[in-house]
């Protein structure tokens, strides 16, 4: 008769103790942490902070590759929106005679292109800045957040690079300089401020809906149309009895408020009484409101973007 003796257990491994870890467990036993974790918001500023030098340089750098296959070249930044502007004056100023209530409408047109144009192309910029670039961002760990940034200071730099011509025209319709062009700097700094934020915005919703970015012109298209850019706002309600809230929605559009300031700058024929009330204060408020929630909203999904 056989004598089974009971053996002890077989002492636990090492490698049998982490098995029995979960992935969290392990990571901080080995101080691992998520690649593409999000950062807290004033450590995400700090970073951005850190690269302003690489977003400045990539700006530079997408408006120089714009028009490098043109022959024109940069030429291209001021022909395109004053070719649309000729359209445009040839369909509402002529065709459809908007010009006659409003005076200097040539100057009055092309501002309100140009200034509706800077905001047009940051916000279809921004909506493929992520969606556009996943290459760079699988690839390189940076703040994501500096690719609407950049995209936005590249349509800065073609609107100031095409302000030069908009001088030209102002001078060649007998609108003299006056300090008042001074407020341009303001004006063009909130403008950035809420491009960039609702960029931000876009950028996020781009790049988990890829399919926003065609449906973003038409979009666009309706809002031009609605901002007063070729046609006076102040005319239209003084000449209609439009419900209160129409008025109010077409008095305090964003867009339709930064085209007015401009205007107001730049044309001397441009009163103060022809801009809707508390102005500088719907200016100052749609950018703080689109620059600090739209930053906030895209900085929630950091760690989403590029992933799957």
């Amino acid at each position: 008769m056989s004598q089974v003796l009971d053996a002890p257990p077989p002492p636990r491994t090492t490698s049998t103790a982490a098995a029995a870890l979960s992935p969290a467990e392990l990571a901080a036993r080995h101080g691992l942490t998520v690649s593409g974790a999000r950062p807290s918001l004033p450590a995400y500023v700090r970073q951005l902070w850190q690269r302003r030098h690489f977003i400045t340089a990539f700006a530079t750098a997408k408006l120089t590759a714009q028009y490098s296959q043109a022959k024109l070249g940069q030429l291209w930044q001021v022909m395109t929106p004053l070719l649309n502007a000729a359209v445009y004056y040839f369909i509402f100023g002529v065709l459809m005679d908007t010009k006659r209530d409003v005076a200097d409408y040539v100057p009055f047109l092309v501002t309100g292109v140009f200034v509706f144009t800077f905001t047009q192309q940051s916000v279809m910029a921004g909506t493929r800045a992520i969606s556009g670039s996943l290459g760079l961002v699988r690839a390189l760990h940076f703040p994501r957040a500096s690719l609407p940034i950049s995209y936005c200071l590249q349509q800065l730099q073609q609107l100031l690079f095409s302000m030069g011509a908009l001088v030209v025209i102002l001078l060649c319709f007998g609108v003299p300089p006056t300090v008042s062009w001074l407020l341009v700097v303001p004006v063009l700094a909130l403008q950035f401020t809420f491009n960039t934020g609702l960029a931000l915005v876009m950028a996020r919703l781009g790049s988990k809906t890829p399919d926003i970015a065609q449906l973003m012109p038409f979009v666009l298209r309706t809002w031009m149309y609605g901002s007063g850019v070729m046609w006076s706002i102040d005319a239209v309600l003084k000449d209609r009895h439009l419900p209160h809230a129409v008025q109010v929605l077409l008095e305090c559009n964003p867009a339709a408020v930064y085209i007015d300031l401009m205007r107001f700058a730049l044309i001397d024929t441009f009163h103060a009484d022809q801009l809707p009330h508390h102005v500088w204060a719907w200016a100052l408020g749609w950018a703080l409101l689109a620059g600090i929630g739209g930053f906030i909203y895209f900085w929630k999904a950091e760690e989403t973007y590029g992933r799957g």
